[in-house]
């Protein structure tokens, strides 16, 4: 019997191992899935959490409530990959797994520590993160009973998890104030080590407007150094100085611990890929999806979602003996909440950037690409129960993995 070991149980993890089971034979295949929690997160509903449109049980769900009879799933902490030998290393009972085929959906996580100053006594105090059910939870604590100033999101470095959600969280951010009577009282400003908010022309020249129609200031190419919790202070290393009250961290993404302690990633602990077959570049074995991958693709659940649906045809090609096709093309697809009930939707991929139209259908939608609607965001709305109910357990989704150019305006 051949052996499948999945290391990860997110998004790309949970979409792959329904997809396996549902195409392999379980008398000829054995597949199994590793990861170190029982929660599954909703990991795009963190945005909402800080104002109060979601709560952490809105966004958490059993993890094995997604995850199909047959797999066999163990609940531990990965405690080192070893490839030259096929085997994986766990915590829980010191067991070795031996593998055929590794699948790595070990996802990205934050290290506040890289940044001197983040994370000491102010940590979630009057510096917070997002990007965790905790820091979310902490600044929703916080903005209850905040009664303005100088609120600073900074973005420490790129790459990130979903690359527009510092933009969602400044437009709620505004939708939020406004909402509770004291926006002429925060200033908004958000900082970015990028030129602009958002490097894409089509887009950026849109969403950029819309920023500042909102008075939310954006400081480009600004790259922090470190964090002065005392003085309320962000420095970057060419010395520029930004003062806050409520400072929102995006801090460094960095891959999985294991990957770092196995020796198999690069500098940010990433996974090197082949970015059309989604093969570990130096292991002719080994797959990886999602956010641990080097990808210069967005680290976002669409992306996910694509990957899986490319890897699973390469995948049974490959067991077959024939050659991996090049076909995923970076392929990603975000709404964009604009605040006050409102969205945008954009998709594109390794060489398009976002343009305007229709999607799905050409001509007919019913989302608008590029143009801020309210139908947009209640796509986004719905989209968390398509996530829960149709993408995570493999089912197909009326989008296709490559991206169509029917459409879109150019």
């Amino acid at each position: 019997m051949k052996r499948v070991l999945i290391l990860g149980a997110g998004t790309a993890g949970t979409i792959v191992a329904n997809k396996l089971h549902q195409e392999l034979d379980p008398d000829e295949w054995k597949i199994t899935v590793v990861d170190q929690s029982e929660v599954h997160y909703y990991q795009p509903g963190f945005l909402f959490i800080p104002f109060g449109i979601y709560s952490k049980a809105d966004v958490m769900r059993p993890r094995r409530d997604y995850l199909p009879r047959g797999v066999e799933v163990i609940i531990s902490e990965i405690e080192l990959i070893e490839p030259d030998k096929n085997q994986v290393r766990i915590k829980k009972d010191n067991r070795t797994l031996p593998y055929d085929f590794l699948i790595i959906t070990t996802g990205s996580r934050i290290v506040p520590e890289e940044t001197p100053g983040l994370k000491e006594h102010e940590w979630h105090r009057t510096i917070f993160d997002f990007y965790t059910p905790e820091g979310a939870t902490a600044l929703a604590k916080k903005l209850r009973t905040w009664q303005g100033g100088r609120l600073v999101l900074n973005i420490a470095e790129m790459p990130i998890k979903c690359p527009v959600a510092p933009l969602e969280f400044m437009f709620l951010a505004d939708w939020f104030f406004h909402e509770e009577g004291i926006r002429d009282r925060v200033d908004l400003t958000l900082t970015t080590p990028l030129p602009g908010a958002f490097t894409k022309p089509r887009a950026a020249s849109l969403l950029g407007d819309i920023l500042a129609e909102k008075n939310i200031k954006v400081v480009p190419e600004f790259n922090i150094m470190e964090v002065d919790p005392d003085a309320r202070k962000i420095i970057s290393y060419d010395e520029t100085e930004i003062e806050y009250d409520l400072l929102v961290s995006i801090p460094v993404n960095m891959g999985s611990e294991v990957i770092e302690r196995s020796g198999i990633g690069d500098d940010l602990a990433f996974v090197p890929t082949d970015k059309h077959t989604l093969k570990a570049l130096e292991f002719d074995n080994v797959f990886v999806l999602g956010d641990a991958t080097n990808l210069p693709s967005s680290k976002a659940g669409s992306v996910a979602h694509f990957q899986g649906d490319v890897f699973i045809e390469n995948f049974l090609r490959y067991i077959d003996g024939l050659d991996l096709k090049p076909t995923f093309d970076g392929h990603a697809n975000c709404y964009i909440e604009s605040g006050f009930g409102k969205g945008f939707l954009i998709d594109f991929n390794y060489d398009v950037e976002p343009l305007p139209g229709k999607f799905p259908l050409p001509g007919v939608g019913p989302f608008s690409l590029l143009q801020e609607s309210r139908l947009n965001h209640w796509g986004k709305v719905l989209f968390r129960w398509m996530y829960w109910n149709i993408l995570l357990k493999g089912k197909p989704m009326p989008i296709t993995a490559q991206m169509s150019m029917a459409g879109k305006w150019l």
